[in-house]
């Protein structure tokens, strides 16, 4: 199963999010023990009162030049495997993240 996935709003992610790893960044493709794979993601916020969680919406809605509106948590809001939804043109969201991560 691919890292991203294009739905009718625009696409949906699935990230490992390291809080606290001492930068705010989107690392890489990472292939999880039962083959599903994932965005890695880190921040410098703390996982406390989903400020790290604020801080990767943050993260991504710089990265793909949207608004923190159009970027939502659909599921992991308390796990480091998280499900985001950023709203928009699926095909040129989807182009961005295929130039930067060429690995799928």
């Amino acid at each position: 199963m691919a890292a991203w996935s294009v739905t009718p709003d625009g696409l949906a992610i699935a990230i490992r999010l390291t809080p606290r790893g001492g930068r705010d960044s989107l690392d890489e493709v990472e292939m999880l023990a039962d083959g599903r794979q994932v965005l890695k993601a880190r921040v410098r916020a703390a996982p406390t009162e989903g400020e790290a969680n604020a801080a990767l919406v943050a993260l991504l809605a710089k990265e793909f030049g949207v608004s923190r509106s159009q970027v939502s948590l659909t599921a992991g809001a308390s796990a480091r495997l998280k499900r985001i939804i950023v709203q928009g043109d699926a095909a040129a969201l989807e182009a961005q993240l295929q130039s930067r991560f060429c690995a799928i």
